[in-house]
């Protein structure tokens, strides 16, 4: 019994649509260029994107539980906690056992870290600026946002 199979033509063209169509997949298109185009116009700042988005989440709120944070960024514990041990090696965070709880972990910013985040804001503003220019933050905010009802 032999297995029917798509032309190479039919596939390519279905390939093609499922990749143009895929909300996905043009998500991480998108999120790859966005990130790529802050990381080089940051690039002076002393953070790398990813340390700049981490400790304005970490300054930004009162909860400050290793487990709060990871929900708060989409991330899972383990991912966070090799990121925060790079920023704790720097001296720009510090991560703490609670005392009521010995298996809550609490992280806040260094005075040192809130000094870098702080200098680094002014980049991250220009480059924002930068990127609103070509197309709408409003927008990326919104689906992210939306993205929450998954």
């Amino acid at each position: 019994m032999s297995k029917k199979t798509q032309s190479p033509k039919t596939l390519r063209a279905d390939a093609r649509a499922a990749l143009e169509a895929c909300a996905g997949l043009n998500v991480r298109l998108a999120t790859r260029r966005i990130t790529q185009f802050l990381e080089q116009r940051m690039a002076g700042s002393g953070l790398s994107f990813t340390q700049f988005g981490l400790m304005a989440e970490i300054a930004s709120t009162a909860d400050d539980t290793i487990t709060a944070l990871a929900a708060r960024m989409g991330l899972d514990q383990s991912t966070l906690s090799r990121t925060l041990r790079t920023l704790e090696g720097d001296g720009l965070v510090e991560i703490a056992i609670v005392e009521s709880d010995q298996r809550k972990r609490m992280v806040w910013l260094t005075e040192k870290g809130a000094r870098r985040l702080e200098a680094s804001l002014a980049s991250w503003r220009q480059a924002h600026a930068e990127l609103g220019k070509l197309f709408s933050t409003d927008l990326v905010r919104r689906l992210a946002l939306e993205s929450e009802k998954i």
